[in-house]
């Protein structure tokens, strides 16, 4: 999967509580917008891992997000 974003986009990703909460402003939103719209289509048990070293902001917890039935 190609993973596109759009320039300026910031995503947190923390977990408090045993809930997950997702942070992200306007380019942040609509990249993972695309890319699950993207991935809606793909085969499933595709899968992304995003993390603070490729695509969330420092101290982020990692995040999976996979294609199922």
């Amino acid at each position: 999967m190609n993973i596109e974003w759009i320039n300026g986009f910031t995503i947190k990703v923390s977990v408090e509580n045993d809930e997950v909460i997702i942070s992200a402003n306007r380019e942040g939103l609509l990249s993972l917008a695309k890319q699950l719209s993207d991935m809606a289509e793909m085969d499933m048990g595709m899968h992304v891992h995003y993390d603070e070293y490729n695509s969330l902001e420092k101290g982020s917890a990692q995040l999976i997000i996979e294609k199922v039935e």
